[in-house]
């Protein structure tokens, strides 16, 4: 693991996803935590320091957005991933949101793994 970072925060309401986006930032060699909940995200993001986080776009408890904007508040410069099967790149929210700062990526399901691994070392410099 890369212990110099923080580990990376993947929020995702279905396990099959966690599972599969933890794999590949183990692989990448990067701690990784999940919750399963804009709840839990919130409530691990309390206790531990987060280097990165990967946020669904719709959670069971609330919109990854929205959890983005909470995080934001806190974690000024958390380089944050929305995960999305139900918004594009190019969607109108997702643009204002990078344009913004709001996100720092955007990543459509179903991804390419090495996309992931991208996303993951361009910020891990920062």
């Amino acid at each position: 693991m890369n212990e110099k970072h923080a580990p990376i925060l993947v929020v995702d309401d279905e396990p099959e996803m966690c599972w599969i986006l933890e794999n590949i930032i183990r692989k990448a060699g990067f701690a990784c935590m999940k919750a399963l909940s804009a709840r839990e995200a919130i409530d691990l993001t309390k206790s531990k320091e987060f280097g990165m986080a990967f946020l669904d776009a719709k959670l069971p408890d609330g919109d990854g957005l929205d959890l983005a904007r909470q995080l934001r508040k806190t974690y000024v410069h958390l380089p944050i991933v929305i995960v999305s099967g139900y918004f594009y790149q190019d969607d109108l929210t997702i643009e204002g949101a990078l344009q913004s700062g709001l996100i720092t990526a955007f990543v459509g399901k179903p991804f390419d793994h090495d996309e992931i691994v991208s996303i993951i070392t361009r910020n891990a410099s920062r």
